[in-house]
């Protein structure tokens, strides 16, 4: 093996001291053969303090295994690269302290002789600087984290308050609707009561001065005419009041319901027998066939109540002379009446509002009644798990359907 001679000490101790980085000469051996005075600086050494010692003085105790395989692999296949790249490097000082660096790292050729030289830099105030970087990268991602989280928080207090301002501002709404519907329906009261209990009080203070001008016997047919004329008037009157009364109850949540097995003939019986009062000239009701043997499972003073009202509405929109048809039919669950008339029906436009309380439509408006008496029927049937449905065509009549639970 040849040794670095005086004279290429020279020429490297010129060229060495000229730049700043550290520069470090080994042989094949690993033992430094050359050192400038920027190395011996940042290692902590005396100048030619370094020389002929090994490299592995200037590495620290836990990289020095891993180090001589590179060095040897390196000599073996000496190209100019940059060492320990995608690692850190790290230098060891004179006093035992550790540096990070970068090095890089040269082959040489002199006289047969092969160097390696390597160009270290102390890179401490880098990474102190790359350090704070990244801290402050990190202070950063923190903040922008917790700013983040912090608008995503009132943007959802936001989305709160504007949905509770919004269902706020919807049961405002909903309130005044339901008071101007209140005072609509107020007012649509006073007006049927006095106009509903002004005609029948009427024709009831008619008759009954009448019948005091019929004292002889043979006037018996006329007194009976006008006693027929009031007791129809009274009961007008009485479902009138019965209707009001259950529009309270229903709104109240007062109702109870009381269910009870009953002939099916039972209660239409009941109905027909009244309604035969009602019956226009001509009139006719057709009785339904085959329910002597039908016993239904329901409120039976309700099933009365909606009966009525869709015979005695048969009789009041129908002309003399036309039929009136009650047909009753089974199902596995399920009972069906139908009440059917030649009347003048009930316009298309206005069939979908036929069950809200106190309408009624336009070709019905000269006939006597309250308009409550479809809306009770719907609501008592919907609270039984029943149901009322129609069909109608205008000037040629309508049918309406009960349905309520039957077992066979």
């Amino acid at each position: 093996m040849g040794s670095f001679n005086d004279q290429h000490k020279v020429v490297f101790e010129v060229l060495f001291n000229a730049v700043s980085e550290g520069i470090i000469v080994v042989n094949k051996l690993q033992k430094i053969v050359a050192v400038n005075q920027a190395a011996n600086t940042m290692f902590g050494y005396d100048k030619d303090e370094l020389l002929e010692n090994s490299l592995s003085v200037l590495i620290p105790q836990k990289y020095r295994p891993n180090h001589h395989k590179v060095a040897s692999n390196f000599m073996a296949n000496s190209q100019h690269r940059q060492m320990g790249s995608g690692r850190d490097l790290f230098g060891l000082h004179k006093n035992g302290n550790k540096f990070p660096v970068e090095a890089g790292l040269n082959p040489l050729e002199l006289e047969g002789q092969v160097y390696v030289m390597a160009i270290v830099t102390d890179i401490t105030f880098r990474k102190k600087h790359e350090q704070e970087i990244l801290n402050l990268n990190a202070q950063l991602e923190d903040k922008i984290i917790k700013r983040t989280q912090e608008l995503r928080d009132t943007v959802l207090n936001l989305e709160a308050e504007i949905k509770r301002r919004k269902e706020a501002e919807n049961r405002i709404k909903e309130a005044l609707q339901k008071e101007r519907d209140l005072n609509n329906l107020k007012t649509k009261f006073l007006s049927l009561v006095s106009h509903e209990f002004k005609t029948p009080l009427s024709g009831i203070l008619t008759s009954t001065t009448l019948l005091g001008k019929y004292t002889k016997e043979e006037q018996q047919e006329k007194r009976e005419k006008h006693l027929k004329t009031i007791k129809s008037k009274v009961k007008y009157l009485d479902n009138i009041l019965n209707d009001f009364l259950s529009v309270e109850r229903l709104e109240a949540g007062k109702v109870c319901y009381k269910h009870s097995k009953f002939p099916l003939s039972k209660v239409i019986n009941e109905v027909l027998y009244d309604a035969n009062m009602l019956l226009k000239q001509g009139q006719k009701i057709n009785y339904p066939k085959n329910i002597d043997n039908l016993e239904v499972y329901f409120d039976e003073k309700i099933l009365e109540l909606v009966l009525t009202n869709l015979v005695n509405n048969a009789i009041k929109y129908s002309d003399k002379n036309t039929l009136i048809d009650i047909e009753i039919n089974t199902s596995k669950n399920s009972l069906c009446i139908a009440v059917s008339d030649q009347g003048i029906g009930i316009p298309e436009k206005e069939q979908n509002f036929i069950f809200k309380r106190y309408f009624r439509a336009e070709n019905a408006l000269t006939n006597q009644g309250t308009g409550i008496g479809l809306n009770i029927a719907k609501n008592h049937l919907d609270n039984l798990n029943g149901s009322i449905s129609f069909t109608s065509t205008e000037n040629q009549g309508s049918t309406f359907f009960i349905n309520i639970p039957y077992q066979v």
